[in-house]
């Protein structure tokens, strides 16, 4: 397989980190910025929201554009937004840094998937894109540890600076290494969204969204989470979300084996119950580190394992509209990451952090319910209607 395609993965693990990288240290953004760390926990959501919608609105307006010279410019404009929030001197201008990073984001990784299914032969072209897909996963896993450990150290601008310097080597990295490559028709939103029209792939998208919302209700603010009810402080923070980042990582692992072996729709609907077990468990176990981390083991493995099993299930309901869902279920994940990081700041400015894991455990249990109705429907009825 082309080597160039680990490029790509490297230039998808870049823009996959600028998402979370903010999230193990809110309170230090707060504290600088004079704003609540419910408020300095948007910053994620709105990432995530322009993440979601910018990506397939984006790619239809730059249909015509050498795909090459795209990204370059796409890397300029990722670029100048983590510049931005580098010297950002108001919480203003750092959310409009992040929604200028995560519009161009989200076509760089558009973009990486096109490149990387070009350079190879049709016989890899699957595996390519399942490579710089775990770039975006392993960053969104990796992003918060990375960066709590830099804003410990140097400061929250620091995972910023890291960003800058890793996007420029990047763009050194497409200019001399990838070659032009014409644009491909582009396949109309309206024609994506379509799909959605069966009741079985909707619900199907839904527990994706919803899942990942009540993940990010504790995940999103799980810094805060642990210096309250435990008194952790940062160097023991970072420990933390450095074991939830390796579990998280070995749990896709496991995820794609369990699909495999015993079907994805046992596994979807059994990840997501377990997961919802444990999430629920999480208040209840702080009294005693040990076995906090058991549960908070069992719960990041669970958090990436029902990814691969998930999409699996995707694949095999609309086998003739597989990229379709692929793409829509990636904008699922992240509107789910937006909503969840909001509910958490409601909750936090309205109760107290202590109340994240019971709220998000209740988006677990809804997503399971919409997981059994997609798997208990028939496709019959939008092939007649069609």
């Amino acid at each position: 397989m082309d080597k160039r395609v680990y490029l790509l993965t490297i230039v998808a693990f870049v823009v996959g980190m600028v998402e979370l990288i903010i999230g193990g240290i809110l309170d230090l953004v707060a504290g600088d910025l004079g704003v609540s760390v419910g408020k300095a926990g948007l910053l994620i959501s709105i990432f995530s929201v322009v993440f979601a919608i910018a990506g397939p609105v984006l790619l239809a307006l730059t249909a015509k554009i050498e795909r090459k010279k795209l990204t370059l410019w796409t890397l300029v404009v990722f670029l100048i937004g983590n510049l931005i929030a580098v010297f950002a001197p108001s919480y203003s201008i750092l959310m409009a840094a992040r929604m200028v990073s995560a519009a161009s984001g989200a076509l760089l990784v558009v973009l990486c998937v096109t490149l990387a299914s070009n350079i190879v032969s049709e016989a890899y072209r699957a595996r390519a894109i399942g490579i710089v897909f775990m770039g975006i996963s392993g960053s969104l896993v990796l992003g918060v540890p990375f960066g709590l450990m830099l804003g410990n150290a140097f400061g929250w601008r620091a995972p910023f600076i890291l960003i800058t310097g890793l996007t420029l080597l990047s763009m050194a990295g497409v200019y001399f290494f990838m070659e032009r490559i014409a644009p491909k028709p582009s396949i109309p939103m309206k024609e994506q969204l379509k799909t959605l029209k069966d009741n079985k792939i909707l619900f199907a998208q839904m527990t994706s969204f919803l899942f990942l919302a009540g993940h990010l209700t504790l995940y999103g603010y799980l810094t805060p989470f642990l210096k309250t009810t435990m008194g952790l402080n940062g160097t023991w923070v970072s420990i933390v979300y450095l074991i939830f980042g390796v579990a998280a990582v070995l749990g896709g692992g496991i995820g794609g084996m369990l699909a495999d072996r015993f079907g994805t729709k046992p596994s979807v609907l059994g990840i997501i119950a377990v997961f919802a077990v444990s999430i629920f468990l999480i208040p209840y176990t702080t009294f005693s580190f040990p076995l906090f981390l058991i549960v908070m083991v069992i719960w990041s493995m669970l958090s990436w394992a029902v990814t691969p099993a998930q999409q699996s299930y995707l694949i095999e309901s609309a086998p003739e509209s597989s990229d379709i869902q692929q793409s829509l279920n990636n904008s699922a994940l992240h509107l789910g990451i937006a909503l969840g990081s909001s509910i958490g700041s409601i909750v936090i400015e309205q109760s107290s952090v202590e109340y994240n894991a019971t709220v998000g455990g209740i988006f677990i249990v809804i997503a399971l319910a919409t997981a059994v109705f997609s798997m208990t429907r028939n496709r019959s009825e939008v092939a007649v209607s069609e």
